[in-house]
């Protein structure tokens, strides 16, 4: 799939309200962290099960931490911060939690030496640069040889321009959601994946998106840059 032949309709997916139109906020967040996960399963490859994983949340990636712990991976999830955490993802973390799978303070990650980082710190709503916990994220995350996977977008990278009012998450690949974004280029999102979260084609048309379902019998499939 062509990333330049979705890109003048990604734009107006941001924000997008689907209301009964498509599946809930939970269904979607679901989706995506299944296949977040079975993206990371893909990138290490037979090592998967014993590879250390950390997973830095805002808001997302917090459902895949779940999905990679509930197969026995080595995962850890770290979350910018938990006290402020909307109704989905607070949801999320609550089930993290209660099955007994690992979760750091911002401190511990300096011990921490992953074979593979999953980035879900900021998706589209990115409005400033980096600060606080968020950037000492960002920061350690650059600052070691592990390779990052990204959600949607790498973090603190606008998703329609593709600059960035800071530091930003260096991904070796990112799987973005439902529709290409016009701000992912390949110094710095790197490899581009799109994964299905279950919206249907139907949706894509009230939009006048001209939208061709792109995944048959798969939910995620490689990405052109052009």
């Amino acid at each position: 799939m062509c990333l330049r032949s979705q890109r003048r309709g990604c734009a107006r997916w941001t924000g997008l309200r689907l209301k009964r139109r498509a599946p809930n906020l939970y269904q979607m967040m679901e989706n995506a962290g299944r296949n977040l996960a079975l993206q990371a399963i893909d990138m290490l490859g037979e090592k998967w099960q014993s590879a250390s994983i950390v997973v830095l949340a805002g808001t997302g990636g917090i459902c895949a931490a779940r999905h990679l712990a509930n197969r026995g991976a080595n995962v850890k999830l770290v979350v910018s911060n938990a006290e402020r955490l909307g109704e989905v993802p607070s949801f999320q973390y609550e089930i993290y939690i209660n099955t007994g799978s690992r979760a750091l303070k911002l401190s511990g990650l300096r011990d921490e030496t992953p074979v593979l980082i999953i980035g879900a710190l900021i998706g589209y709503s990115l409005k400033s640069a980096p600060h606080g916990a968020v950037l000492q994220m960002i920061n350690w995350a650059n600052s070691t040889e592990s390779p990052v996977l990204s959600l949607d977008i790498p973090s603190r990278v606008d998703s329609t321009t593709g600059e960035s009012p800071g530091e930003y998450i260096k991904a070796k690949s990112t799987m973005t959601l439902a529709l290409p974004k016009t701000g992912l280029f390949p110094d710095t999102a790197g490899d581009l994946f799109l994964a299905d979260i279950g919206i249907p084609a139907a949706t894509y048309e009230r939009l006048g998106l001209g939208y061709v379902p792109p995944f048959g019998d798969r939910y995620i499939v490689p990405l052109l840059h052009k």
